[in-house]
């Protein structure tokens, strides 16, 4: 058997294993490991000592535990639910006012922890017993909740990007700059979306009952300020160093902690139990992922020696598709993958895969990234496994999981729209990194 076969058994045993539901990392290394040897014998074990120690020595790694160590510290402030009700007062006037403060509320959430789960934990917490009690449609409110849960996948300091930029060969700050809008472009459309049921459907999404409001206009301008004014200071001291280049990502991270932590003493809600509970989930999942990159890195060099990614390049021109028509088949692909599987092998297994094929036709890599994030994005809602409906269902047990899947299915078609959107006009992602980059 050639080695290029070699490869192609290798990929298919990967596959099976990981379907079947073996772990990602442990598979990843055994198998490497196996079919390394079986391709060019010992030299597979100076092979992987060689790809965990240059994991280990690139400082961008982390920036992984930072992020996330900053998300879990703002997320025990109580900084969350201070902004979503901001927002709900704010708006209570307006018809769907409560689906329009989920969409804003959303992409701050995202900001400020970049985790999915937690995001529509959260949300539905503090939206669905308002919503129930003001008689809003329950498919429309666990659509937006999912649907904006999920937009931690994209908009920075997503971990997600800082994992995908070293495995595609790009820079992170690129990535973070090429996110904004496209982040800023999907909230917007599922906020502009439930506006306009609520318009032509009025009793779909009611005022707020003016017993809910606030007293006066001046106590939603503090709760603002309160709510609203720190984690921005925050976001704009951490994203902006890095985007403007005043910082590296890895420093720009580390500042991100330390003012998490300034403002859980702001806020009064410091204690070492949240620190340390925070910290512990930091570790187990910057664990995680360290070794399963190292696990990545080790199968996509054995993979490359192989030379089966070669093979499938010249395969995939073959078939004279053009960049266009095989963008459009490694996304379809990805989805499809999405249903079963979480991002990270996809950004670790897949993406490696297909990446001679992306430069091989000379697309933009910053461009092909944030597409790849976008459609992992659209996966978290797709049934039957869409992990989003089963995390809002654990939180809001009296809404059905018919409806949530149903609702879920309206904001995908709206993530479907985005990602159409950003593959017509690359400038919707690329504008802004150009224009840092100048």
């Amino acid at each position: 058997m050639s080695p290029e076969a070699l490869g192609l058994v290798f990929i298919c045993v990967l596959s099976v294993a990981l379907f079947i539901g073996f772990p990602v990392a442990f598979t990843l290394i055994i198998l490497s490991i196996v079919f390394g040897y079986i391709g060019f014998g010992w030299v597979v074990f100076d092979l992987m000592v060689y790809q965990y120690f240059s994991l280990m020595e690139d400082p961008i790694w982390a920036a992984v535990p930072l992020f996330l160590f900053m998300g879990l510290i703002l997320e025990e402030s109580g900084m969350m639910e201070r902004i979503f009700r901001a927002f709900q007062l704010l708006l209570a006037p307006v018809r769907g006012s409560l689906y329009l403060a989920v969409a804003i509320s959303a992409a701050i959430f995202a900001v400020a922890t970049g985790i999915v789960g937690a995001s529509v934990v959260l949300l539905g917490v503090m939206a669905a017993p308002t919503m129930n009690k003001c008689g809003y449609d329950v498919r429309l409110s666990s659509g937006i909740i999912t649907a904006g849960g999920t937009l931690g996948i994209l908009i920075p300091p997503s971990v997600m990007l800082v994992v995908m930029g070293p495995v595609v060969g790009v820079s992170v700050v690129d990535l973070f700059a090429a996110a904004i809008i496209p982040g800023i472009l999907l909230a917007g459309l599922f906020g502009g979306y439930a506006l306009l049921r609520c318009f032509i459907q009025p009793h779909m999404g009611p005022a707020l009952p003016k017993d809910q409001r606030a007293s006066s206009f001046t106590f939603i301008l503090r709760e603002l300020a309160v709510g609203l004014v720190p984690p921005a200071g925050l976001v704009m001291s951490c994203l902006g160093s890095i985007v403007f280049g005043w910082a590296t990502t890895t420093e720009g991270a580390a500042m991100g902690a330390c003012g998490a932590l300034i403002l859980l003493l702001a806020y009064r809600q410091f204690t070492w139990a949240r620190v340390y509970k925070a910290g512990m989930q930091t570790l187990e999942v910057t664990g995680m992922v360290v070794f399963l990159v190292g696990g990545s890195n080790f199968f996509g060099a054995v993979f490359s020696r192989l030379g089966t990614p070669t093979m499938i390049t010249e395969a995939l021109i073959g078939l004279g598709l053009g960049p266009f028509g095989t963008i459009l088949i490694v996304l379809l692909i990805i989805f499809i993958l999405g249903w079963p599987l979480e991002w990270i092998p996809i950004v670790l297994i897949v993406v490696p895969i297909v990446l001679p094929v992306i430069q091989a036709f000379d697309i933009n890599l910053v461009w092909f990234s944030i597409l790849v994030a976008v459609c992992l994005q659209t996966a978290w809602l797709s049934p039957p496994v869409a992990l989003a409906s089963y995390w809002l269902k654990g939180v809001v047990p009296e809404w059905e999981l018919k409806d949530i899947y149903i609702g879920m299915l309206q904001f995908m078609g709206l993530q479907a729209l985005g990602t159409l959107l950003l593959l017509f006009f690359p400038q919707i992602a690329l504008w802004l990194p150009s224009v840092m980059n100048r």
